[in-house]
């Protein structure tokens, strides 16, 4: 995947892949307008909905109803570090659920590949590109 980046007004970074745009900016006390979540907000929101696509094939390929069901991510901040310390993906389950799938929806929902990066993260290298003077 090829993903590249400009820069709009004040603290807003925007990144473009196929035929996307997403935008980010910072919190107004970081300097930025709030006009869209910060990047951080975004690998967060990337953990969960991915989760929840697994959540959600598990349940068409045994005709579960989605009816009722839905994610939540919680998380703890380690202030001194600036990270996050502590995430947990809450699969909420109404009663309808069949109890007998529980346990294998959540062996399923393990394999995000955004939760197995995290878990076995890539090398990322960051270069610098100068162009040649003329």
């Amino acid at each position: 995947m090829n993903i590249h980046v400009s820069f709009g007004e004040g603290m807003q970074v925007n990144a473009k892949f196929d035929n996307f745009t997403v935008h980010t900016d910072q919190p107004a006390g970081n300097g930025g307008q709030n006009t869209a979540p910060d990047p951080y907000s975004y690998f967060l929101t990337s953990l969960v909905t991915c989760a929840g696509f697994f959540v959600l094939r598990f349940c068409q390929s045994r005709d579960i109803p989605m009816d009722g069901i839905s994610l939540s991510l919680e998380n703890d901040w380690d202030a001194e570090q600036k990270l996050v310390k502590n995430i947990a993906i809450n699969i909420s389950l109404p009663a309808s659920f069949p109890a007998k799938y529980t346990t294998a929806l959540i062996r399923s929902t393990n394999e995000c590949s955004v939760k197995r990066a995290l878990l076995n993260p890539p090398n990322i290298e960051v270069n610098a590109i100068q162009a040649v003077a003329a």
